[in-house]
């Protein structure tokens, strides 16, 4: 099932998304609900909207956090020249960061260079603490795809990366939620992402060094997760820097694709702190 976040007119709705390539109706269209799944119990008030005519939002608004992970792929910590962790390296991004499906990524004019990060995200349906790995199942709603935006520069002059990770418009999420993928189908999806049309990461999730459970399990003996909370796996090797004007795309096999186009002015001019 594939549950969107949409405007239509009014105030947000959530709705089943029924696609024509899965035995959907044709055309893709947008079956209402009555209300937010990951708040209350709901159903369907027998409304359909065609997916072309409504404003696919961001399908969730974290109600207190987005936590993600860094260097889970052992080939992108290679890349940026960084030890394999041996705990789950994670840290945190606003919830003022987060957009939806084509909305613009802003970059900042403190940065010259912001990069892309596909990933897999994982979206929390219930109020939990201390899971244990083997019951993490229970504690997720669905997944979605993510773009971890990074002010790279300002991630390396900074000690810290709440600057470089938490820019307003640095956590795209969407196009919905898929509830219907169990553990073992999304412990190997394909992560691709593309610049203008260009491939420029091609992942799968088989290459997490930490997986799911051991991510839920680890950042649940920390901090209470709450329904609605999303946590980003981490990104496979190729993130590179994208410009104003550029269009960045992230397809995750069985999850979705999430478009966005990246806006604002880079100025060769920006404060740069290590030069300072």
């Amino acid at each position: 099932m594939r549950i969107a976040r949409f405007a239509a007119g009014g105030d947000p709705q959530y709705g089943v998304v029924e696609l024509a390539d899965d035995g959907g109706p044709n055309p893709d269209t947008v079956s209402v609900l009555t209300g937010d799944p990951m708040a209350m119990s709901v159903k369907l008030t027998g409304e359909r909207k065609e997916l072309e005519g409504v404003r696919l939002l961001a399908p969730v608004i974290p109600r207190s956090k987005i936590v993600a992970v860094g260097r889970n792929y052992a080939a992108h910590a290679a890349e940026m020249s960084e030890e394999l962790p041996k705990t789950p390296l994670t840290f945190f991004k606003p919830n003022t960061s987060v957009i939806g499906p084509g909305e613009p990524i802003i970059y900042p004019a403190a940065s010259r260079e912001v990069s892309y990060e596909g990933e897999l995200a994982v979206v929390i349906g219930r109020i939990c603490k201390e899971v244990p790995a083997s019951r993490v199942p229970e504690v997720i709603f669905g997944y979605t795809v993510a773009n971890d935006v990074t002010a790279r520069d300002l991630q390396k002059t900074d000690v810290q990366w709440a600057r470089a990770k938490g820019y307003d418009t640095f956590c795209p999420l969407g196009p919905w939620i898929t509830t219907h993928q169990g553990l073992e189908e999304v412990a190997s999806l394909a992560i691709r992402t593309s610049l203008d049309g260009e491939l420029r990461q091609d992942g799968n999730t088989k290459d997490l060094i930490f997986t799911i459970p051991e991510l839920v399990s680890y950042i649940s003996s920390y901090t209470t997760l709450l329904p609605g909370d999303v946590i980003l796996t981490g990104t496979p090797s190729g993130v590179g820097p994208m410009l104003p004007g550029q269009v960045v795309s992230i397809d995750i096999e069985g999850v979705g694709t999430l478009t966005n186009p990246v806006a604002g002015t880079r100025s060769e001019e920006a404060p740069n702190e290590a030069e300072q």
